[in-house]
């Protein structure tokens, strides 16, 4: 199983995300870091990715040739992230085949109605579970 894990700025979602799953999954789970700049890139090998790429070829090129694509929301949106998240970015990811399990933080004036406010850390854990009944249903 290969998952891309997205994230922008300063990359500590991603950071959270990288590290969650280190602790629950194989090593054989193949961690991609990708980042919208080098900052976000870097926090996520840190915390644990196998791999790292960063900027919008980094995202076009990876984003059709993972099994799962995990981040916030804001991925999905042009733009977003202050404008780190370019067009082609979003557009790779919304049209990637992969699963996406995103995380529901968008700062760039969306709001996503009939979602419960959850603490981040409460998320994380959420999306973790989805990825475990994913790499489930894969080896099935």
């Amino acid at each position: 199983m290969r998952i891309a894990i997205i994230d922008g700025q300063g990359g500590g979602i991603g950071k959270h995300i990288v590290e969650k799953l280190r602790r629950e999954f194989p090593e054989d789970v193949e961690i991609l870091a990708i980042g919208t700049n080098a900052l976000a890139t870097s926090v996520m090998l840190k915390a644990g990715a196998n791999e790292g790429a960063t900027g919008e070829n980094a995202v076009v090129f990876n984003a059709p040739r993972v099994d799962l694509i995990l981040g916030p929301v804001s991925i999905m949106f042009p733009n977003a992230m202050l404008g780190e998240m370019t067009p082609s970015m979003a557009t790779a990811i919304s049209s990637s085949p992969a699963k996406k399990v995103l995380i529901p933080l968008a700062r760039s004036g969306v709001e996503i109605v009939g979602l419960r406010s959850e603490p981040l850390p409460h998320m994380i854990e959420d999306l973790v579970a989805r990825v475990r009944r994913s790499l489930i249903r894969s080896s099935v």
